[in-house]
């Protein structure tokens, strides 16, 4: 017998493994999705703010707002020309002076039909009441209303609690219409209700309306008459080629409308010009065309607004003044729509589906989110919200002129609430950082002034062996910092994984205690991952090497910071290690900074720190500003905004740099820009330093106070301020212009002030700038660097 494996075959896997194997994938897979949203403001706020304007949409509570951008689009679109199948006769005002009774007799209405009759109108409209007789001449007007075929009175509906009105006595009922028009919230007619499938009410029992009979008797004499037509298990209106799809409750911008009967959204030919027209005057006095009347659908109405026949259309709010139009002009639109469309093929108005509507909402939620996430302040944003706005105008007009109507307003409040809604998150998450920010910065305060008690107090430090004490005594030492000028770190360097520093977590690095990474098999790797080519600079704190990543693909160069600890002890190392995690947390947050070294990771490797920063190849600025050699001073004024705003990012996380200097400024090859380096106080882990004396024109510094010449005298008594770092920039405007490194400049003996106006050919306006930023007294200063920004930006282009 052959032996069997243990193993199944994928073929082989029972078919309920298989279906778990992939609910647990798909549950994988919702989950990262899950996480990534959760993760994204700009995603999870669009997803919430369309939620809840779906949630609002289905209350109906934004219909206003859509109903009134439908009108104000509407009254966007070009008009038609006049239609030339229609006439118009108006009742006006001055008809109705003229007459001596009024409502007119019938003797006068048997007058205007005939006159109208005798020129061969294909059918004649009366859209007025005439179920009471009014003598003289009821006679004469029940006989003509007899014998006309192609004469089509009105009714009203009438309702549970009113009587409807009800046509002549002597027409048929398939010759009238209903007059009843759809009206919306705000007495607007936006709809075209052509009949209606309630139950026959009472003095008026038709079911068709008024424009419906005027368009359907027209039609029928061009052999076009209207079918009822079955598609998707409903039951359509096809006229011609055409199928006439009734209105629905959430059409459009609709959610809530009565869209009982078989109704259309109106599609209004123009605002004033319908078609021809002239006055009952006209006609009783002969002062009529003949032509205007021939083969056309003629309307009689009133429009003397006394007689309350006028409503209020989409075009009432386009002027200062609200205007109406008279009932008989709309019920011509509904007409000329209806002709137009089966004869003309004019478009009717079409509507996405609703699963359409929600990817626009959704999609124009989303661009609000984005776009607060790509401007950088609250104008550019109005500015990006402006642009962004008039696109989604611009769309839906265009999409209205052919003749679709998609929603408007909500799109827009979507996107003002998402652009909003991630402002808000960011401020507030902007304040939570900056809280935490000050926690650190607190911490790393009071871990210094543990840091230098120790150092102090000599007592507290007992080495174990007389190797050790040597050791230790060697780290204390000064050491006079040595810039090596082969090359200036760092150049972009790819991050682990999901972009944050490697190593340690910032949760951990200040609550945990620190863990530490065993040195490498290989002694030319640290952390058994980073390979040292060489020394690029030594000092005081340690070592800086250049190195590459061997984790990698490519094994991408980075700069790896080595920090001695200046003691061997516990007591000591556990308060260094805790500065140590604390500003390394700060160095990340602030390497998100596009101008600012990036913080790959950090560790602790045989009670020694490192730092790992992204490599940026490019020169010192201390290269562009050798001594004797004095820079333009449109040059000096971009320099110095340069520098500038990087120092707002900073600021604006009250971190004090406390050592900008030439030397500590990259011209990054790449782009040409600035990147600013060497941030923090890790340095002081070592003993607090004296300046160094004068060697050369070398640069020197103290760990604790800064460089000499760029630190101004608050910062030397160990009480630097934001304005400090002002200070600092301002002096390497000076440097720039006078060609003089900031130590050999005179100082004024009774004020403090540096004596540099007469070395340098420079604006008042920039030198006035300039000064403010150098003053002795840091109150005399610029307080901010928005303010510095401010005044250089009224610089005339000469400065």
């Amino acid at each position: 017998m052959k032996e069997t494996s243990g193993e199944l075959s994928q073929n082989q896997v029972p078919y309920e493994g298989r279906e778990g194997s992939k609910l647990s994938a798909f549950w994988s897979r919702l989950k990262r999705i899950g996480s990534l949203t959760w993760k994204n403001p700009a995603l999870l706020t669009s997803l919430a703010v369309t939620g809840v304007l779906l949630g609002t949409r289905q209350l109906a509570l934004l219909e206003p707002l859509e109903l009134y951008a439908y009108d104000r689009l509407m009254q966007l679109r070009p008009s038609l020309p006049p239609d030339p199948r229609l006439l118009v006769v108006e009742v006006t005002e001055q008809d109705i002076e003229s007459l001596e009774q009024w409502p007119m007799t019938d003797a006068v209405m048997t007058q205007l039909l005939q006159k109208l009759q005798q020129h061969q109108p294909t059918v004649v409209g009366l859209d007025m009441y005439r179920d009471i007789p009014i003598p003289p001449g009821n006679a004469e007007l029940t006989q003509l209303f007899n014998n006309s075929d192609n004469l089509i009175p009105i009714c009203r509906l009438g309702n549970e609690t009113k009587r409807g009105t009800p046509p002549p006595k002597a027409v048929p009922q398939e010759r009238v219409g209903f007059a009843d028009l759809a009206i919306d919230e705000g007495g607007v007619v936006r709809r075209a209700l052509l009949f209606h499938n309630a139950e026959i009410p009472e003095g008026c029992s038709t079911r068709l309306s008024f424009s419906f009979q005027l368009a359907r008797y027209y039609l029928e004499q061009k052999g076009i008459e209207p079918q009822t037509i079955t598609q998707d298990e409903q039951e359509y209106l096809k006229w011609g080629d055409v199928v006439f799809k009734p209105l629905k409750p959430k059409s459009g911008g609709y959610q809530k409308a009565d869209a009982g009967g078989y109704q259309l959204l109106l599609n209004y030919r123009s605002a004033d010009k319908l078609a021809d027209s002239v006055t009952l005057t006209d006609v009783l006095e002969d002062r009529l065309d003949p032509s205007l009347v021939k083969d056309r659908i003629v309307l009689i109405g009133i429009s003397d607004p006394a007689e309350n026949d006028l409503f209020y259309t989409p075009y009432s709010s386009e002027g200062e003044v609200l205007q109406k139009m008279p009932g008989v002009v709309v019920h011509g639109q509904i007409v000329s729509q209806l002709l137009s469309t089966v004869l003309n093929g004019r478009k009717l108005f079409w509507f996405i589906p609703e699963w359409g509507e929600v990817v626009w909402i959704g999609f124009w939620s989303l661009t609000g989110a984005i776009l607060i996430s790509i401007t950088h302040n609250i104008r550019q944003l109005l500015l990006a919200e402006t642009v962004a706005i008039g696109l989604l105008g611009s769309i839906s007009l265009i999409v209205f002129l052919e003749a679709g109507w998609i929603p408007v307003m909500i799109p827009v409040v979507g996107l003002v609430m998402s652009s909003t809604g991630v402002l808000a998150y960011s401020a507030y998450q902007n304040q939570q950082e900056r809280a935490h920010f000050a926690r650190l910065l607190q911490e790393q305060e009071n871990n210094l002034i543990a840091l230098q008690g120790l150092l102090q107090d000599r007592t507290s430090f007992a080495p174990t062996t007389q190797e050790a004490e040597d050791d230790d005594q060697t780290l204390i030492a000064e050491q006079q910092e040595v810039t090596l000028s082969e090359e200036t770190a760092i150049a972009p360097s790819q991050q682990d994984g999901d972009g944050e520093t490697a190593i340690w977590t910032p949760d951990a690095a200040v609550s945990q205690p620190a863990p530490t990474v065993k040195p490498s098999d290989n002694p030319n790797l640290l952390a058994g991952r980073y390979k040292i080519n060489r020394v690029l600079g030594s000092g005081g704190f340690g070592l800086t090497y250049l190195a590459e990543d061997s984790h990698r693909p490519g094994k991408p160069k980075c700069v790896v910071k080595h920090l001695k600890p200046a003691r061997r002890d516990e007591r000591f190392l556990a308060i260094a290690r805790r500065l140590f995690h604390t500003e390394a947390e700060i160095l990340e947050k602030l390497g998100r900074h596009s101008h600012i070294p990036q913080l790959l990771a950090y560790f602790e490797e045989s009670r020694e720190f490192y730092l790992v920063e992204e490599y940026i190849k490019g020169d010192s600025l201390s290269d562009e500003l050798p001594v004797d050699k004095r820079m333009p001073e449109e040059q000096v004024v971009k320099l110095i905004k340069g520098l500038l705003e990087i120092m707002v990012f900073i600021h604006e996380h009250n971190v004090i740099h406390r050592d900008i200097k030439p030397s500590n400024i990259i011209r990054r090859q790449t782009d040409g820009q600035l990147v600013l380096i060497d941030f923090g106080a890790v340095k002081q882990i070592q003993p607090q330093q004296k300046l160094d004396q004068e060697h050369d024109t070398q640069e020197h510094n103290t760990v604790a106070v800064g460089t000499r010449g760029y630190a101004p005298s608050e910062q030397y008594a160990g009480h630097p301020t934001l304005s400090s770092d002002i200070y600092a920039v301002g002096v390497i405007g000076i440097q720039a212009l006078t060609g003089i490194p900031p130590h050999q400049l005179v100082l004024d003996s009774e004020t403090g002030e540096i004596s540099w106006r007469h070395l340098a050919n420079v604006s008042d306006e920039f030198g006035e700038i300039l000064e403010k930023m150098v003053r002795y007294y840091f109150m005399d200063r610029y307080q901010s660097v928005t303010k510095v920004l401010e005044d250089l930006s009224t610089l005339s282009p000469q400065s």
